[in-house]
């Protein structure tokens, strides 16, 4: 678990949690990643707007290798995640997945510490990180691109998420 401390606008303090995914988190996060797909036009076939598993992740991502963490405020209020899931044909590489925050808190470091105890996770079992994105996702773009994710040309590997059409690879080192 990490606690993040931020100033908001009044300089006031607020506290986030970093911790994994339980059951009862499931339907927020569904509605966070709606919420975001809404936000950037991503609502239809071909992103995460179909996944079946959108209610399931902490089931989805309760075996070795795969992990969703959640933020959530001093409240207990869920205000993001992100998760690491294996790649299916590809053993030592692994995909960031599902990385969406709600507005309130984007540019207050939550994001960041959640993608860095994402990658954390995943130089556990992988030697590279895989990600699909929007082209119009600018901001996700240069976030990733902080993290050292290299933007490649084509996919590793077919997913469901046709639509998204904008693909990074990390080494893991």
């Amino acid at each position: 678990m990490n606690i993040i401390v931020h100033l908001d606008g009044k300089g006031e303090k607020l506290k986030y949690l970093i911790r994994e995914i339980k059951k009862e988190d499931n339907k927020i996060i569904e509605k966070i990643i709606r919420d975001c797909l809404i936000e950037f036009g991503a609502n239809h076939e071909g992103t995460a707007w179909t996944d079946p598993n959108l209610d399931k992740f902490s089931f989805v991502y309760s075996n070795p290798g795969n992990k969703y963490f959640v933020a959530e405020d001093e409240n207990g209020k869920v205000v993001g995640g992100v998760g690491i899931g294996k790649i299916d044909g590809i053993e030592d590489t692994c995909e960031l997945q599902k990385m969406y925050c709600i507005k309130e808190v984007r540019g207050t470091g939550v994001s960041h510490k959640l993608i860095e105890k994402a990658l954390e996770y995943a130089k556990k079992y992988y030697s590279k990180c895989y990600l699909e994105t929007l082209d119009n996702m600018i901001g996700a773009q240069k976030f990733y691109e902080k993290y050292g994710f290299k933007r490649i040309k084509n996919p590793i590997i077919k997913t469901e998420h046709f639509a998204c059409d904008v693909r990074y690879l990390k080494n893991l080192d």
